[in-house]
């Protein structure tokens, strides 16, 4: 009788993690999907609103919505540019998509585009 109940148990088990795997469930794994949806939401652009220009610092005040790459919500914030370039590309009012990424411990605007 035990070993008719430690059989169950045990076919129990490898049927449940054949399972999780086929599910790929299991902690660790990554796939080609998974790779190509990261990088996907990584280049996503955000929308916002420029709000202020400060080229002396080399910096803009964004009102944005969510930043999915950086799990943010939406808020008003200061960003850097990459380039400073970018800085006279926009005005204070102007509607735009833009990447922003942690570039050396600051959220920094990579990639800009008017709307």
């Amino acid at each position: 009788m035990k070993n008719a109940i430690v059989s169950l148990v045990v076919g129990g088990a490898v049927v449940f993690s054949a399972a999780a795997y086929a599910a790929n469930d299991t902690p660790g794994t990554n796939t080609a999907a998974d790779a190509q949806s990261g990088a996907a939401t990584a280049n996503a652009m955000s929308h916002g609103e420029v709000k202020k220009v400060d080229t002396a610092a080399g910096k803009l005040t964004i009102k944005h919505g969510p930043l999915v790459n950086l799990d943010m919500e939406a808020m008003t914030m200061v960003f850097k540019v990459k380039d400073p370039a970018m800085l006279t590309q926009v005005k204070a009012g102007d509607k735009i998509d833009f990447i922003a990424e942690e570039v050396g411990g600051a959220l920094t605007v990579v990639k800009l585009q008017k709307q």
